[in-house]
């Protein structure tokens, strides 16, 4: 395989100084859909008094933040961000030559710390105001482990202790995941446990349960609102998560602007919406205006199709029906998805922004993929590109293969933007299987998908 032409950089890094200071908050700009998050108990929208017994004051406000456009990193969440940030942006030239197409192709590197993805990004300001706050433990749920181990290695910086209830079917695939948290100092529970009402109720049910992330949400909630000096975190789908995980596509606009490069197309996987939201939120900025802007493709997983095959409606985070009601695309808060290995996107809903912005036609389009093509693609780019990515951002890899390829086929010189946020180093059992030719996806079935739908709520006369 030949290599770089001359004068093209393979990867392209901001300085220091040119890290942003404030996180961009898409919603300020949004024309439309500030569809508010519902209190239960009076289907009234949630005030920041309503949900301070669950998620920390600042982030509480940030949550229902509307108007502010640019919101401060605070500098000490600065400072960590130095220690891995700016992350570089990377022009996949062994991937394009392999593929033989005109396509310009980027990927915005998130891998590049112990957590290996995106997610510290927000964990660190989470666990930041949690500290300012003068809290003593945090709570949250993971998937994956991405999101866990992310938050570990916060609570660690700030000297919190950390509960994580891991969904089970991931506890078991990811053991090294769970090492890598108690390394950290954080206690880890495969859920649906018995340590919690919601998941004895569950596990009263379905004994045989993998969980889901629904569920592991309501028992870390649980567990939050019953412990003194205690509050909750979520990893992505909320409004906060999507602002701070925005450090992502502002530095990678910066980047491509030093490079007079603007995107074609802009790709992200999605299971909650945090990689993509914040991908994809400065380029939005630019939809929003009425500029010039990318086409943006979402990514999911076929075993769980929220964007492609859900309903949009409010509908309850959690499987246990604790959390406040958010209008999202969703298969239901009782939906299981299969036990596959994109168990970071193995959420029931979306992010509320994202499925306003798909609704509203600004998300341009949602894709669902295959395990077996998801993994076909992640080989793929590990022999081109030389790191091996995660299941969930592969799901993106994928995606943006097929454009290129197109591109190939039209002989159309697009540049594609595409996400990369987390290694596969701890996913090696999945990569085996794959190999071995005995791995299988279960796509829900229009039944399936029912029985999920009916455990939305019907709520009379809102829409």
């Amino acid at each position: 395989m030949s290599g770089i032409a001359s004068g093209v950089p393979y990867k392209t890094y901001l300085s220091e100084d040119e890290l942003p200071r404030q996180w961009y908050n898409v919603r300020a700009d949004m024309q439309t859909g500030h569809a508010p998050i519902l209190n239960p108990a009076t289907l009234q929208p949630v005030t920041v008094a309503d949900i301070e017994p669950v998620f920390c004051t600042e982030l509480a406000k940030q949550e229902l933040n509307i108007t502010d456009r640019y919101i401060d990193i605070p500098e000490p969440v600065r400072d960590f961000y130095k220690m891995y940030r700016p992350s570089p942006l990377i022009r996949a030239h062994y991937l394009e030559k392999q593929l033989g197409t005109p396509a310009k192709i980027y990927y915005k590197f998130e891998g590049n710390n112990t957590s290996g993805s995106h997610k510290l990004n927000s964990s660190i300001a989470q666990a930041y105001y949690a500290k300012q706050q003068g809290l003593k433990a945090l709570t949250t749920e993971t998937g994956a482990g991405q999101w866990g181990t992310a938050l570990a290695m916060a609570c660690c910086y700030f000297d919190l202790d950390l509960l994580v209830y891991m969904v089970k079917v991931s506890y078991e695939q990811k053991p090294y995941r769970k090492a890598v948290m108690e390394t950290y100092g954080a206690k880890v529970i495969a859920s649906p446990s018995d340590t919690t009402n919601v998941g004895r109720k569950i596990l009263g049910e379905f004994p045989h349960s993998g969980g889901s992330l629904g569920c592991a949400i309501s028992e870390a909630v649980e567990t939050a609102v019953s412990t003194p000096d205690t509050r909750y975190v979520l990893g992505s789908v909320l409004n906060q998560v999507l602002l701070h995980q925005s450090i992502i596509g502002l530095e990678a606009k910066l980047a491509l602007e030093k490079l007079d490069v603007y995107p074609d197309i802009v790709i992200g996987s999605a299971g909650g919406g945090s990689n993509l939201g914040g991908l994809m939120a400065p380029f939005m900025e630019d939809r929003l205006a009425g500029r010039s802007a990318p086409h943006f493709i979402a990514v999911e997983p076929a075993s769980c199709p929220s964007l492609t095959r859900g309903r949009f409606a409010y509908d309850f985070c959690d499987t246990g029906q604790v959390t406040p009601l958010a209008k999202m695309y969703t298969l239901g808060n009782g939906f299981i998805p299969s036990a596959n290995h994109a168990g970071g996107l193995r959420f029931h809903g979306m992010s509320p922004i994202l499925s306003q912005l798909y609704h509203d036609g600004y998300l341009d389009e949602a894709r669902a993929v295959e395990q077996g093509d998801v993994f076909a693609a992640a080989e793929l780019f590990a022999r081109c590109e030389g790191t091996l990515p995660a299941p969930e951002s592969s799901h993106a890899i994928r995606v943006a293969i097929d454009e290129a390829l197109k591109c190939k086929e039209a002989g159309e010189e697009k540049t594609i933007l595409f996400g990369l946020t987390g290694t596969g180093y701890f996913d090696l059992a999945a990569y085996m299987q794959y190999n071995a030719g005995t791995m299988t996806d279960v796509i829900p079935t229009d039944e399936d998908l029912e029985r999920g739908f009916a455990t939305i709520p019907q709520l009379e006369g809102i829409q």
